[in-house]
């Protein structure tokens, strides 16, 4: 996952409103949203290649959802980072224990961000900095840096999410995740990947021959619970191979 904006409002009938890109190489496999079944209750796309997933609903109002951290430098951790959210949305930990957890043992995966949540309240987790954090009530965004970092397509996505508040669908969400305005080069980030890498991934959706957006999802908690999940997935080039519509 790799861009994801949400608006985080406790007590508001729709408390939490998300709007997530998973990019990925096209050729990596993977399944669509979906209640696993081996995992009764958890409702997510699963990657095939390491069994893990990067956005995912479970049982008790759980939330979880995971982008990975840019940097060619970094150290490699030697185990998949998806694996993460499957063992929050399957265990019975509280946020604050898991990431109390999680933070002895961060290294032993490549960088990531983290957001866990429950009916009662949302945390962004970082890697590198090793901080857990309860995120305060407004709109907020992750990349491939930490929390409200300023990119251009954060930017961007934070502002069309929030004009579009007064409409909390998931066509709204999918609109906002669909725009493929690349940032100018004067306001690219500085990553490591070269100018053509920085140019190609600066647009909330992404889209090439080999690499880009294979999944949007949109997520819109209500007060009462009741929680609507749909996912719209894509191929080479951007072509949408399908949508998925859950409610629960």
């Amino acid at each position: 996952m790799c861009l994801i904006v949400l608006a985080w409002r406790p007590g508001h009938a729709q408390p939490l409103l998300l709007a997530a890109n998973r990019d990925e190489f096209y050729e990596r496999p993977s399944q669509p949203l979906a209640e696993w079944p081996d995992m009764p209750g958890v409702l997510a796309g699963r990657d095939l290649q390491a069994a893990g997933t990067w956005l995912g609903v479970g049982p008790g109002g759980r939330f979880a959802a995971l982008t990975n951290i840019r940097d060619p430098g970094q150290a490699q951790g030697g185990r998949s980072r998806g694996e993460l959210p499957v063992a929050f949305l399957t265990g019975n930990h509280s946020v604050e224990d898991f990431l109390h957890d999680l933070h002895e043992r961060r290294r032993h995966y490549s960088g990531f961000n983290l957001l866990l949540g429950d009916s009662q309240q949302l945390w962004h987790f970082n890697s590198l900095t090793g901080r857990a954090r309860p995120l305060a009530e407004g709109l907020h965004g992750l990349s491939n840096a930490d929390l409200d970092t300023p990119w251009p397509k954060l930017q961007r996505a934070k502002q069309a999410l929030h004009n579009g508040l007064h409409e909390p669908h998931p066509q709204m969400l999918f609109k906002l995740l669909a725009d493929p305005t690349r940032a100018a080069d004067a306001e690219l980030p500085q990553t490591g990947i070269g100018l053509t890498g920085e140019r190609l991934l600066s647009s909330v959706f992404i889209a090439s021959v080999t690499y880009g957006t294979r999944a949007s999802t949109a997520l819109i908690v209500n007060a009462d619970g009741s929680r609507v999940l749909a996912e719209r997935t894509f191929g080479s080039n951007g072509n949408c191979l399908g949508e998925v519509v859950l409610h629960c």
